[in-house]
């Protein structure tokens, strides 16, 4: 099998729309690209449960906060595109930004309650990146399904929350974060942690899991020599961020299943 790519979004419209009159169901899988095990997850879920897959590969400036965060993301595209075409995906989708932000990035989408907290308490205007561009991406799939990892916890609540209040036909699917034998969860971020950060890094995982209370959980974080911004029980999740040799990772798990 080879996947087909489009570049120019008024062919994928033009497919898709064949793909609707012969009634076959979509799934999509919105990424940065840097892709590893975890989307490769999303997509083995969503080719399971629709007769066609579609991925995006777009790094969207508009939720970095950091310029040298946004410099210094990686883009391996030949890489990705060979594993998508691997895994039997039938659409990869690779918009410019001309394409997604013909306004120029004036128009974009708020939300107001809890998009200010944890993440974007330490991320000023990330979320507002995050709904805008995954509003425009999930209007121009026309998805049946659409497909979030749980590792992004506060992300995937929110793209939920957008899909109900715009009234979108997507149904948002969370899919279980996929971690190293070790517990660290698996993230792009990752492979930017020197062999001594990496190994140190899976204490994030097991001091999340284990602590008796969030502000144990980051006083433990602080001992072993993470930065913490947060760590906090969020209705039924504990979720953290910290940072490790300069990289920022988040996690979080369920507190019914702490150890």
């Amino acid at each position: 099998m080879t996947t087909t790519i489009f570049d120019d979004l008024s062919l994928w419209r033009a497919a898709r729309l064949a793909g609707l009159r012969r009634g076959s169901t979509l799934g999509f899988v919105p990424t940065m690209g840097a892709l590893h095990e975890g989307h490769v997850s999303l997509v083995r879920r969503s080719r399971e449960e629709n007769d066609r897959t579609l991925v995006s590969i777009f790094v969207n400036p508009s939720q970095f906060d950091d310029p040298n965060d946004l410099a210094n993301y990686p883009r391996p595209l030949e890489d990705d595109l060979a594993m998508l075409d691997a895994e039997q995906t039938d659409f990869v989708l690779l918009p410019d930004q001309a394409q997604l932000y013909p306004d120029g990035y004036r128009y974009r989408v708020s939300e107001t309650e809890r998009s200010g907290t944890l993440e974007g308490a330490h991320r000023p205007g990330h979320f507002d990146g995050v709904l805008t561009v995954v509003l425009k991406l999930l209007q121009i799939a026309q998805a049946d399904r659409a497909y979030f990892g749980e590792k992004d916890w506060q992300q995937l609540h929110l793209v939920r929350g957008l899909a109900e209040a715009f009234l979108l036909p997507t149904r948002i699917i969370g899919c279980p974060t996929v971690r190293e034998a070790d517990g660290l969860a698996i993230s792009s971020r990752n492979r930017r942690l020197d062999p001594d950060d990496r190994e140190k890094a899976a204490e994030f995982h097991r001091t999340l899991s284990s602590a008796a209370t969030a502000d144990g959980a980051a006083r433990a974080l602080e001992r072993a020599g993470f930065t913490v911004d947060y760590v906090e029980d969020d209705a039924s999740r504990r979720v953290g961020a910290v940072r490790i040799g300069g990289v920022r990772l988040i996690d979080n798990v369920p507190l019914g299943e702490r150890q």
